[in-house]
């Protein structure tokens, strides 16, 4: 019996080659580019041929190679994602919850403000109102929580009380304000700073107020004042609507006192002193 010597026939397609990508000809090279464009995989498409070389070091597996290039992606989406958070957040500036020296200010039990960084009390609806004078670290701590819940996924938007009112009176005198109220409705976090720091009319107060209905214990508010709650009526001056203000502020709410003492101002003093010296 004589036996077949017909060779089986060679495998087609994308599977015919053989090794890692280090190894594939250059058409391979540029299929992978090509297709790497087309799902958007900035960073598989960048860092393949490195990871390649790499795995062909290590004789890493054909599933240890792809892991490492989809674990790299992923890294990489999650690092851009909590970039694009934090600038669609609007903060004035930089400042994180890592660099409030919590021992320049006694006022500002530390591991309160790091409970605030995570997201249960924004998916709460729960308020947060930082109280004290000026110097004494609200914004930075606003800003910082605020920057924390962006980078956690949260949509976070950061304004002052006097932009947010000449925003909404602007969009009132457009026929636009039901759509503008929906908008900050959205947000999971709305970080209003310098809340007090302007008198408003009633007309202001009321527009305010419709933000603070519209997000009530659904999502979550991050407020600084530099007024203790019983000065309030010196900026809203219906007395009955302050009333009402407060109360949606403070209930279930963080309250954090940063006290009277500025160390912006001590700070500045030391450094003329020392100048001095």
């Amino acid at each position: 019996m004589t036996q077949s010597t017909a060779q089986a026939p060679q495998q087609q397609g994308p599977r015919a080659s053989s090794g890692l990508p280090g190894q594939r000809s250059q058409d391979a090279g540029v299929a992978i580019d090509t297709a790497c464009r087309t799902l958007g995989l900035t960073t598989i498409r960048g860092r393949w041929e490195e990871i390649a070389a790499q795995a062909l070091r290590e004789h890493s597996s054909y599933s240890d190679f792809l892991a490492e290039l989809l674990e790299n992606e992923c890294e990489d989406r999650d690092e851009r994602r909590k970039l694009r958070r934090v600038k669609e957040a609007n903060f004035p500036r930089p400042k994180r919850v890592e660099d409030f020296d919590f021992s320049k200010n006694p006022n500002v039990p530390p591991e309160v403000v790091n409970t605030l960084t995570t997201m249960g009390w924004v998916q709460s609806g729960q308020p947060l109102c930082l109280i004290g004078d000026s110097g004494t670290g609200k914004s930075h701590l606003l800003i910082g929580i605020g920057t924390a819940i962006a980078e956690a996924g949260g949509r976070v938007r950061c304004t002052t009380a006097a932009n947010l009112v000449n925003e909404l009176a602007e969009a009132a005198d457009d026929k636009q304000l039901g759509r503008t109220i929906k908008k900050y409705g959205r947000i999971d976090l709305l970080c209003l700073d310098e809340l007090g720091y302007v008198k408003l009319d009633r007309h202001g107060a009321e527009l305010l107020f419709q933000i603070f209905t519209e997000r009530e214990e659904r999502h979550a508010i991050a407020i600084a004042s530099n007024r203790p709650f019983t000065e309030w009526d010196q900026t809203f001056t219906d007395k009955r609507l302050c009333q009402a203000i407060v109360d949606r502020l403070t209930f279930e709410a963080h309250i954090i006192e940063t006290g009277t003492d500025s160390f912006r101002l001590a700070a500045t003093t030391a450094k003329r002193k020392a100048a001095m010296s």
